[in-house]
């Protein structure tokens, strides 16, 4: 079976033999920063992983390869709409944080009301960026104001289609999780922690692309379930769970329908197992 793979980072790299061993041949189809003539072709492939993140590219190479995909296009909407994923899990009872989406644009009294409703201090967090990018910890009204403000700037040029960000509650000390899930099923998970001299500079993003390291754990039993619940409850095959654990309880704080594969080492024994079977369902 050959598996058409839309990225060539750490993730083709990391699967590529793993995958092989089971009779899955991934290979890099380029789709984005070239040129693709219309009439031609991309390849003969079985299946592809995961639907590009170039929605408009992606479409493209979805009408050449036609394949399923592992995730599809809408999967990946699903979950890059982090305030509609967050809706969603809260409506099937999954624990989320307290968060607000704003719609730009909205009035200060608007932003006022809102911040009334949190302890400072708040997260303000653009709706479909990834990897950390654009998120902000303000605590007090006016710092508020000014990281909105600087969103209103952004989302006046017509170009940018998502117009909308989340004011969500912060969690101090938190334990950051990114737990795998297969078919709904847990496979693996990593604690994501900034070093401890970044701590005490006061950094607190826990982003490995900011520079936090990502550890293999053997995460709790009720870990698991409630990354489980979530992926049911999106019905995504193929997701990354964010999760945060404090003492008080844990609540998934985002998911990633295309998620960074980490060394196997870091997952459950069978992981390429079921991933294989899964691409095979497909």
């Amino acid at each position: 079976m050959r598996l058409a793979v839309a990225t060539n980072a750490e993730t083709l790299a990391r699967i590529r033999q793993p995958l092989a061993n089971r009779d899955i041949y991934a290979e890099h189809v380029q789709v984005s920063e070239r040129t693709l003539p219309l009439d031609g072709s991309l390849g003969e492939f079985d299946a592809g992983f995961v639907f590009p993140s170039r929605l408009m590219e992606g479409g493209v190479a979805d009408a050449m390869l036609d394949v399923p995909w592992v995730n599809s296009r809408e999967d990946i909407l699903r979950s890059r709409n982090k305030a509609g994923a967050l809706a969603r899990l809260s409506a099937a009872d999954v624990p989320t944080p307290k968060s607000v989406l704003v719609s730009n644009p909205v009035g200060d009294g608007d932003l006022e009301a809102v911040w009334e409703r949190f302890d400072a201090p708040v997260v303000v967090k653009p709706n479909s960026t990834t990897r950390g990018t654009g998120i902000a910890k303000v605590s007090d009204l006016d710092s508020l104001l000014g990281v909105t403000d600087y969103l209103e700037l952004v989302h006046d040029y017509r170009a940018t289609g998502d117009r909308s960000y989340l004011i969500q509650e912060y969690l101090p000390d938190a334990r950051d999780y990114r737990v795998m899930t297969v078919d709904g099923d847990y496979v693996g998970a990593v604690e994501r922690r900034l070093p401890e001299g970044s701590l005490a500079e006061g950094r607190w993003k826990h982003n490995v692309h900011r520079g936090a390291e990502a550890t293999g754990v053997d995460l709790d039993a009720d870990l698991r379930e409630l990354a489980e619940q979530a992926a049911r409850a999106l019905g995504i095959d193929w997701l990354g769970v964010d999760i945060l654990a404090t003492e008080e309880g844990a609540v998934v704080n985002e998911t990633n329908a295309r998620p960074t594969v980490d060394t196997a080492t870091k997952y459950e024994s069978d992981f390429y197992d079921r991933l294989a079977a899964l691409i095979r369902r497909l």
